[in-house]
């Protein structure tokens, strides 16, 4: 694809990294199959191929963004699975990130958009005023029907319960002796959300010798910001990480283990995130270079023989960024087989559930067809249980699954030892093929709507 940049614009920050992925893409369309915005709408600007000739056109310009580009850019779910597709490995993750920081500087949204945003950008990522909001929650529920339609979506979101502790500075030791040293990034809002996640990561790691460092100053990884088109805050939450972990002996780590996977993908690009960024570039590549997630390091260093549970049926859903970003699908199916669960694959496994970060918030009629549809897929599975690797997508599935959905690291270290997951226990759960599990709303029917009658910028 030719561009037309001038020096001036090329000078500017983002320009000369846009030019060179938008001078890769052909147009060829291979990526419009897997886009799930796309396969609902059949709308080009709702494909990757049509908002990529949208940032083209917005860069080019200049100025003020066109309020469609915004809303196009805006419904694009950051799933990456026009990239598993593309024959030419555009980089279409970072260029989609570079339109987001552009329309984030140059547009104004509307102003009670503009509060709504910047409240997530900053309750979200700081796990006690997370757990205020979920508390404040439950007066919501109760004054839903009058509350604005974004508010509705956010209040039908959040879990009922919150569970487990909001994780302090502190060293876990290993069980048998230390054979590794390891930092886990609590994360922000899962610990407000669900705090047995990390309570079993610890488990399982002090259980597979491992010492557990919860550094001071670690916290959001950036992914929600940056999402947002917020570089700046994203930018300082990977400084403030780099530097935690370097006070925490960084060349010490054997590894920063992440079990939250959009999280594992931004910590994978702190590389690239802080690239212009001389003075903790360095660090910010070795931090990218051994962060795994829990799966990833688990299957490095051999998982513990299991105790013995009952073979339940596993539906196991890939989160995106596993999936399509940082490319651990086999690792967690193949835990799970030897944990001794029965894994099966879901349909149309790498169609987005609908979470990704903030959109079923700010998205949540699009971001609900695609809960909807994955609820759907699951239940034909007829599984016992269903796991996956992400926060964002369990509370997604669960709300529109009517079903609880457990972490897969909770179900391994169920098999080697640790408590039944909570989630699980008030479903008294049954022997396998005596329990269906099935969507709680209806899902889309699986024809395509038709072609819209125009509209198409590209």
């Amino acid at each position: 694809m030719k561009t037309a940049f001038t020096d001036q614009q090329l000078a500017r920050p983002g320009y000369t990294e846009a030019a060179k992925i938008l001078k890769d893409c052909v147009h060829y369309g291979f990526c419009t199959a897997g886009c799930p915005t796309y396969v609902l709408t059949r709308d080009e600007n709702d494909g990757p191929r049509g908002r990529i000739d949208l940032i083209k056109a917005m860069l080019e310009k200049g100025g003020t963004p066109e309020p469609e580009t915004v809303r196009y850019l805006d419904r694009c779910l950051s799933c990456q699975s026009c990239m598993t597709t593309c024959a030419v490995n555009v980089d279409y993750m970072h260029l989609i990130d570079i339109g987001r920081v552009y329309i984030d500087t140059h547009f104004s949204r509307p102003w009670r958009e503009r509060v709504f945003r910047s409240a997530l950008a900053n309750i979200l990522p700081r796990p006690r005023l997370m757990r205020l909001a979920m508390r404040l929650g439950a007066i919501g529920r109760m004054t839903h029907p009058l509350l604005p339609a974004s508010l509705r979506s956010m209040v039908a979101m959040l879990p009922r319960v919150d569970r487990g502790e909001i994780l302090r500075p502190q060293v876990y030791p290993a069980e048998g002796g230390a054979r590794y040293r390891v930092a886990l990034l609590q994360g922000c809002a899962q610990q407000a959300i669900n705090g047995d996640i990390n309570a079993a990561t610890i488990r399982l790691l002090q259980r597979h010798r491992c010492e557990v460092v919860i550094a001071e100053g670690a916290g959001c990884c950036g992914a929600l910001p940056l999402h947002m088109g917020r570089m700046k805050q994203a930018r300082a939450n990977a400084r403030a990480n780099i530097a935690a972990w370097k006070s925490a002996t960084e060349d010490q780590l054997d590894a920063i283990v992440v079990n939250a996977s959009g999280c594992g993908t931004t910590l994978k690009d702190y590389g690239h995130l802080l690239a212009d960024e001389s003075d903790c570039q360095g660090s910010a590549a070795r931090i990218a270079g051994i962060t795994h997630d829990i799966a990833e390091w688990i299957s490095r260093i051999g998982l513990n023989e299991p105790i013995g549970l009952p073979e339940f049926k596993v539906a196991y859903h890939d989160p995106c960024s596993m999936r399509n970003s940082q490319k651990v699908t086999g690792e967690p199916r193949d835990l799970l087989h030897r944990a001794g669960f029965a894994v099966h694959d879901i349909p149309e496994a790498h169609f987005c559930c609908g979470s990704a970060g903030t959109y079923n918030i700010l998205q949540p009629e699009m971001a609900g067809q695609l809960g909807a549809r994955k609820a759907k897929a699951i239940a034909s599975v007829g599984p016992d249980i269903v796991v996956t690797g992400n926060i964002g997508c369990m509370v997604q599935i669960e709300h529109h699954l009517g079903a609880p959905v457990v972490h897969t690291v909770e179900m391994l270290d169920w098999a080697t030892g640790g408590p039944k997951p909570a989630a699980l226990s008030g479903e008294c759960l049954k022997e396998r093929s005596t329990r269906q599990i099935t969507p709680d709303v209806p899902a889309p029917s699986d024809t395509p709507p038709p072609p819209p009658s125009g509209g198409a910028v590209w």
